[in-house]
């Protein structure tokens, strides 16, 4: 059964809604669960199968290991470990890592290459697959584009500055064009101040290790990024995990912090800060942002909200989900975000109070030893923001907002109408669309592939094991056209067809589809 979460105005929101606020989930079946475990039995079984035939030398390992005369010696390949590598993700590995030649735009270019030992290498056959509809890229304002104004920006600043700085921002490497994006993305945000890093990973791992550390303890949201996770390892802090988007659990932790403080000492924690994201990029769900708010207050702690995906893609202004919910930017002590998604730049941010910026600009690794971001860059980032901010002398920024959501919404409908069980919430241009079991996961990709759309295929360990899926992102570049294609497969009038919707529950994969054997 499908399990949705709602709240407005009234209702478990507490007030703090302004709108409806709905999300799917929906259960997997059981039958489905049994299947899929099923089949990642099997495959299991059969790469045992194959360990064996390969350690008698009777099939050609291609995986790096041990050379006989090192067996003694410290293990630098974990053989076990590389047992999913070899036997399972070797087999649906064309799925991924597919070389573009072209802007990543509503469509792409690709190079075509074939496998001739089954996806261990690759051969190029020197053709390009053109015209396929690009519906994997975080393109969600269509700013990735080699023409217009955006693009024309970047490349006069390229013949004045160059492409690479060569030096630190703390030395020889602080541009005026540094400057004026930060003051840009401060207004832009709402906040006091800014900084930029030249990149999105660096600017959580290299960050929060700056901001707590022993005795400080960091609550975070089951299904936050590994650039968050590993961001808090690196600090030294305690970490408590809460259920995803649960606040009943987030509550239950902050009070017992409060009550029991550290461990064995019972003395108070320095700090207590909460990881969430705007949106969840596998699952497709908005962070309940004012009920995270209400608790950050209630309980006196920090709060670290990280906005990759949701900065220019959701709120009126494409502000991120503190518009969306018409918040205080105020209330969230740090925002941070990439630049790589609805800019089509790179880098990420970090914005807050004066004084919290001017102590990360010091004390933060990412700052203080990495090299300046690249000035074409920058510029992409200040033009594009122009942009969505209608600095630039036009509505095409607020138009793209207004496409996205249009579009957004269009598309997760027919999904919905056709039979598919997709995740996350009705306004977020993540959409994930459950595929469950292992064997559609490079079936899906190559069929989809073969009718010019390119799709993004997630299994185990990225996702849990019975809840492989296709995750599409939705650009304000795409057209209806371009989302009709892809809802509306020509095979669904033919023989073969990729899909059987039995129900509007469930939808199956005929298993006729041809799978490469490895």
């Amino acid at each position: 059964n499908a399990v949705q979460h709602t709240a407005c105005n009234g209702s478990n929101g507490l007030g703090l809604y302004s709108r409806p606020f709905i999300e799917s989930f929906e259960e997997t079946p059981m039958l489905v669960a049994v299947l899929t475990y099923m089949g990642y039995g099997i495959l299991t079984i059969f790469g045992y199968l194959r360990d064996f035939l390969r350690d008698w030398k009777i099939e050609r390992c291609h995986v790096a290991r041990e050379r006989e005369e090192q067996r003694d010696f410290v293990p630098l390949y974990q053989d076990f470990e590389n047992f999913y590598t070899r036997n399972l993700y070797m087999r649906i590995r064309d799925s991924w890592n597919r070389p573009i030649c072209s802007v990543p735009g509503a469509k792409v270019d690709l190079v075509e290459r074939v496998s001739p030992d089954y996806n261990w290498t690759f051969d190029y056959t020197g053709k390009v697959v053109e015209g396929v509809i690009n519906m994997g890229s975080y393109n969600y304002l269509g700013f990735a584009e080699n023409t217009g104004y955006c693009a024309d920006a970047s490349a006069e600043v390229t013949m004045k500055y160059g492409v690479g700085v060569a030096s630190t921002r703390q030395e020889m490497g602080n541009l005026d064009r540094h400057e004026e994006m930060e003051e840009l993305v401060a207004k832009f945000l709402g906040v006091e101040s800014a900084m930029a890093f030249g990149m999105g990973f660096a600017t959580n791992s290299m960050n929060i290790p700056a901001l707590t550390g022993k005795g400080c303890l960091i609550l975070s949201d089951e299904l936050n990024h590994a650039s968050l996770v590993l961001g808090a390892r690196l600090s030294g802090s305690t970490i408590r995990v809460f259920k995803h988007n649960n606040m009943q659990s987030l509550e239950k932790m902050l009070r017992d912090a409060i009550v029991h403080g550290q461990p064995r000492t019972h003395r108070p924690w320095k700090k207590i800060l909460i990881l969430v994201e705007g949106i969840y990029s596998m699952e497709g769900s908005i962070v309940r942002l004012p009920e995270v708010i209400a608790l950050k207050k209630r309980y006196r702690a920090y709060l670290y909200l990280d906005e990759a995906h949701s900065i220019g893609a959701l709120g009126p202004g494409g502000r991120g989900v503190v518009d969306y919910f018409g918040l205080d930017p105020r209330d969230v002590d740090v925002m941070m975000g990439t630049f790589t998604k609805s800019f089509g730049a790179a880098g990420g941010y970090i914005g807050g109070r004066k004084e919290l910026l001017e102590y990360l600009r010091s004390h933060s690794h990412s700052a203080v030893y990495a090299a300046s971001m690249s000035p074409p860059v920058v510029e992409q980032i200040i033009a594009s923001m122009k942009c969505i901010m209608g600095e630039d002398g036009t509505t095409l920024g607020r138009d793209r907002v207004q496409q996205l959501a249009e579009n957004t919404l269009y598309f997760r409908r027919r999904l919905t109408e056709m039979g598919f069980i997709i995740y996350g919430n009705n306004d977020s241009p993540v959409v994930p669309m459950m595929l469950y079991m292992p064997a559609k996961i490079g079936a899906f990709g190559r069929e989809m592939l073969k009718r010019n759309i390119g799709v993004v295929v997630v299994g185990f360990p990225a996702t849990p094991i019975i809840e492989s899926r296709a995750r599409f992102c939705i650009s304000a570049a795409h057209t209806k056209d371009m989302l009709d294609t892809v809802t509306i497969p020509p095979c669904l009038a033919q023989n073969g067809c990729l899909f059987h919707i039995k129900d509007i529950k469930s939808v199956h994969l005929w298993s006729t589809i041809d799978v490469p054997q490895p």
